[in-house]
């Protein structure tokens, strides 16, 4: 579970975003790092257990860094306010679906799919849909996927018009129309700190399984 210090650290960089409060707070900050290594590394146990390709993965390459990069942002606060996880066998920053972890007060979820892939993974995806959306679609109305994601894929960054190569009329234009290929669960704040969180987090991404597997057929 989470930890209540990781909350208090998040809260504090949250209201305190700079520098000198951190190296105050640094005790409690590794702590926290402590506390998601700890949740990462049960998460890949029991991940393994529905997904073999993800347990030789290691629970510190699946963290992101608190530091932000502020180099082309107006926002300079040099830290951010979530702490990350994205376990992945291929790395954190590949183009294809993984298993990511959000932490921060009020704002908590889990998620999975394919985040602004690339032209060519991007295609393959959209092509993989048209070719064989009876099944897609069967598989996004799976009770189990519609319990854990009962809002369905993000629409977020869709397209107003059908890409090159579609018509307007397809039948999974809805689908063609979309950049990236996420479904997400929102974790209540309760949630975090209750014994036995990792298991429920996995139980949502096992049910999102299907949904992976197609995405990682698409790409291959």
């Amino acid at each position: 579970m989470i930890e209540n210090y990781t909350l208090k650290f998040l809260q504090g960089i949250k209201k305190n975003n700079n520098k000198p409060w951190f190296e105050k707070n640094r005790a409690l900050y590794e702590g926290a790092k402590q506390n998601i290594l700890s949740v990462t590394d049960t998460l890949v146990t029991l991940i393994s257990g529905f997904d073999p390709t993800v347990k030789n993965v290691i629970a510190r390459d699946c963290i992101f860094r608190i530091n932000r990069d502020v180099r082309f942002s107006k926002n300079k606060a040099p830290y951010k306010t979530n702490m990350a996880i994205y376990i992945n066998s291929e790395g954190k920053k590949a183009d294809s679906p993984g298993y990511y972890l959000h932490i921060e007060p009020g704002k908590s979820f889990l998620a999975t799919g394919v985040w602004m892939p690339g032209m060519p993974v991007l295609n393959k995806i959209r092509q993989e849909i048209d070719y064989n959306f009876n099944t897609w679609n069967n598989l996004l109305q799976k009770k189990s996927f519609r319990k854990s994601f009962p809002e369905g894929i993000s629409r977020e960054g869709a397209l107003v018009r059908p890409p090159k190569g579609y018509d307007a009329a397809n039948p999974a234009i809805q689908f063609l129309l979309l950049k990236s290929f996420i479904v997400v669960h929102e974790i209540k704040s309760r949630e975090l700190t209750e014994k036995g969180l990792e298991k429920k987090l996995s139980e949502h991404y096992k049910n999102a399984k299907p949904f992976i597997d197609f995405l990682r057929m698409a790409i291959s």
